[in-house]
């Protein structure tokens, strides 16, 4: 911990001394006259985004950086994973969610902005990396590059933004930080845009122990190189505060007194609480409105500010209809500035309302076509790689977006918010171009232990992925395996492989275009075990199940014709009743006549329930359940079904 006085947080518990220095700041903003920004003119101000592949410490990083600026008292418990304040962020361990804080190091007030690992959130990515001047390129010393590297990179890059590298946890027992350093110049030099983005600093850190230094063998006690590399290597905003007013909205809010947040950076101009200003939206400039406050980033809250000016992340309230991607704008001379351009979504699947016979007995808010289209509808506002387009019914939505993970956690949200429905499979997205019908593949990197590579190859290759290379390392017990494969082969494949690996596999994709359609081999799945009849199981109609294949459900569970409640060992679908209760009789011969032993249930969870579907099944979701089950629910229509198109296929 810093204890000398020369960085503090930008916070309300601040200590008096910081709190002068902060309103010098402002009447800096609020003051100046030389036709410069102050933030350009003296240095005070700097905007950097932290990006890096999953896992490799971004917002531990971030964690460091908050705990010793002192933005928390004393006597406060924080623990980790600060910036992740979403349930489902913290469950998983991955960043979901872009975020910005704000800090103060030697006079300089530095913007944060944290931003997704996972490539399914590459959207949050595109949309923030904006408000940056600046970037840390967090790379782990014994992984090095990955996918998501490349791509949150090149997105940085591409906007002009200077990168300083930062190889994290060296502590790593396998960590070879030439190596790390040596792939993300190369990969650098690949993707650089200009000859100032390749002159950039190198430094080292354990994040975890928040320490950093500018050699792997000399870090300090402290994560301070890398707060003064940001001021030495990333230049303040160039901007013209004197300009008409632009201010580009790159993230949406809501607090229930204020109404919608609009967040993003003012372009150029000032901005003024109360001021007139002109909303360019989609289709062109608004009416014009009032602006009702400004907020300000101050460690993990915002503070209501008087104005802000060119080179700030600002938060505007009082613009009620206000969308990712507009230009808020002076109402005398509104000028748009380019809309956020997001990458095209992989994977679509449908939504629909709940049709089970147990619709309605879950669910904790109406869950209505209607209610089911206004609230995807609130998801478009803020997750800017979605896309819904209505369906074949009114009761049905087709969903679009960047990958498995992506649509899972739509789908955990909105069932922890009270919603049920139904889900289908994920299927592949498909275009025409030149008159060919493509479809997106994607690298595949798996780096797993030497003894698992052979089940790992063979998985990948009854799927129809092409190896591209093997990578070994002598001082490592680890293989890096490089496939290119279509997306349709990739769907379900990370619980398959991290199951054959007894979870010692990583797994990481990167979209790399679209390719003409291939035939690819055919997915080998059993059939299933479904009820036959409505009811609650028991013990005894449980042992016809496990017979026959792998439960799903234990006992006591409701059940329905049709649902889904095991895994056949053989093709074929068989409906079992496991309502089926012992016949009652006066007649016991032992103790182990009667005596039912049952193997433990396995029950799927939500990816793995996504993955496990066939074309003709959905997935129920609830606020307290996820059941797989039949499109059509009766066992004889069905097999008319089958009749029907065996005859028609002769």
């Amino acid at each position: 911990m810093v204890r000398n006085g020369a960085w503090e947080a930008v916070h309300p518990n601040a200590p008096q001394q910081f709190t002068r220095t902060l309103e010098g700041v402002a009447a800096q903003h609020e003051g100046n006259e030389s036709g410069m920004c102050a933030a350009e003119a003296n240095g005070s101000l700097r905007n950097v985004a932290i990006i890096a592949h999953v896992d490799h410490g971004k917002t531990t990083l971030v964690d460091a950086i908050l705990k010793q600026s002192q933005i928390f008292a004393a006597h406060e418990h924080v623990g980790t994973l600060i910036m992740d304040s979403n349930d489902l962020e913290r469950e998983r361990g991955i960043t979901i969610l872009s975020k910005v804080t704000a800090i103060r190091y030697r006079d300089c007030v530095i913007n944060i902005i944290d931003t997704p690992g996972h490539v399914d959130f590459g959207g949050e990515v595109e949309r923030v990396v904006g408000m940056a001047d600046g970037c840390l390129l967090l790379v782990d010393a014994a992984e090095g590059p990955m996918p998501q590297t490349r791509t949150v990179l090149q997105h940085a890059l591409r906007r002009g933004l200077k990168p300083i590298i930062v190889i994290n946890k060296i502590d790593r027992p396998n960590a070879q930080p030439e190596v790390a350093l040596e792939a993300t110049h190369d990969l650098l030099l690949e993707l650089a845009t200009s000859d100032d983005q390749l002159d950039c600093p190198v430094l080292y850190s354990n994040a975890k122990e928040g320490t950093a230094g500018t050699e792997p063998g000399g870090l300090t006690d402290s994560i301070r190189p890398i707060l003064d590399a940001i001021l030495d290597a990333i230049p303040a905003p160039v901007v013209d505060p004197d300009a008409p007013l632009q201010f580009h909205v790159t993230a949406l809010d809501h607090d229930p007194h204020r109404g919608r947040i609009a967040i993003g950076r003012i372009v150029r101009g000032r901005l003024e609480s109360g001021m007139r200003v002109t909303r360019i939206g989609a289709d062109g400039p608004l009416p014009p409105t009032a602006l009702s406050g400004i907020l300000a980033f101050r460690g993990l809250s915002r503070q209501a500010i008087d104005r802000a000016s060119a080179g700030d992340i600002v938060a505007v309230t009082g613009i009620s209809d206000v969308m990712i991607g507009d230009t808020i704008a002076d109402a005398t001379e509104p000028e748009a500035l380019p809309r956020i351009d997001v990458g095209e979504p992989s994977l679509q699947m449908q939504f629909s309302v709940n049709a089970s016979p147990f619709a309605g007995r879950e669910a904790k808010v109406s869950s209505t076509s209607r209610q089911i289209r206004a609230r995807l509808e609130r998801e478009l506002l803020t997750n800017v790689a979605l896309r819904v387009t209505d369906g074949p019914s009114a009761d049905i939505f087709v969903v679009a977006g960047r990958g498995e993970l992506h649509l899972a956690v739509l789908i955990e949200t909105m069932r922890r918010e009270g919603y049920e429905f139904e889900v289908s499979r994920p299927t592949v997205i498909t275009k025409e171009i030149d008159g060919v019908k493509t479809e997106p593949y994607e690298e595949c990197i798996v780096t797993c232990p030497q003894d698992a590579v052979g089940s790992v190859t063979q998985t990948l290759d009854s799927r129809g992925a092409r190896l591209q290379r093997i990578d070994t390392s002598p001082t490592m017990d680890e293989v890096r395996i490089v496939y290119h494969s279509p997306t349709r082969a990739l769907i379900g494949v990370r619980g398959t492989l991290i199951t054959l690996t007894r979870g010692q596999a990583t797994y990481a994709t990167h979209l790399l275009g679209w390719e003409p359609w291939r035939k690819l081999p055919v997915p080998m799945r059993h059939g299933v075990l479904t009820a036959s009849q409505d009811g609650m199981t028991v013990a005894y109609g449980l042992v016809g199940l496990q017979e026959r294949g792998t439960p799903f459900i234990a006992p006591g569970e409701p059940v329905y014709e049709g649902m889904i409640v095991g895994l056949n060992r053989r093709p074929g679908d068989i409906a079992v009743n496991v309502t089926k209760q012992k016949q009652k009789t006066n007649i016991r011969s032992s103790t182990e006549d009667f005596t039912v032993k049952l193997v433990p249930a396995q029950p799927l969870s939500l990816e793995e329930a996504l993955a496990f579907l066939a074309d003709d099944e959905l997935l129920e979701v609830t606020p307290t359940s996820l059941r797989l089950r039949k499109r059509v629910l009766s066992a004889s229509l069905r097999n008319r079904e089958r009749k029907r198109q065996e005859a028609a296929s002769q």
